[in-house]
């Protein structure tokens, strides 16, 4: 696979808006990152480790921190949301109904101070 913008050229426009918002948002926290890959998948790397990954799959949207730790810090207020789920890596979601721009945040935050320390 190649870059996140090679990528969101592949996705149809209603996912390529909704996945582009993702990595937007975690570009706005973490300027730093730069395009590369994490578990094979096209990410966001912050330091020389995946910061993020957003995926289309054919049943869902998924957020990929590569961190089980910073699913754990948006768990309680993904659980609240419609059409979502939680494993221990990774918050699934439906197109309609996207993840708000503050829980995007505070696991692109979780994350990056996760790779910090």
């Amino acid at each position: 696979m190649g870059t996140v913008d090679d990528y969101l050229k592949e996705l149809d426009p209603t996912d390529r808006d909704v996945v582009a918002h993702v990595y937007a948002i975690a570009r706005e926290e973490v300027p730093e990152a730069e395009q590369g890959l994490g578990y094979g998948m096209p990410a966001l790397t912050y330091r020389g480790k995946p910061l993020v990954a957003v995926k289309r799959t054919q049943k869902h949207i998924g957020i990929y921190p590569f961190s089980p730790d910073a699913v754990s810090a948006v768990a309680d207020a993904v659980a609240a949301l419609p059409e979502t789920g939680l494993d221990k890596g990774t918050i699934r979601f439906q197109p309609g109904h996207p993840l708000p721009d503050d829980v995007l945040r505070t696991l692109v935050t979780a994350r990056k101070e996760q790779i910090e320390r």
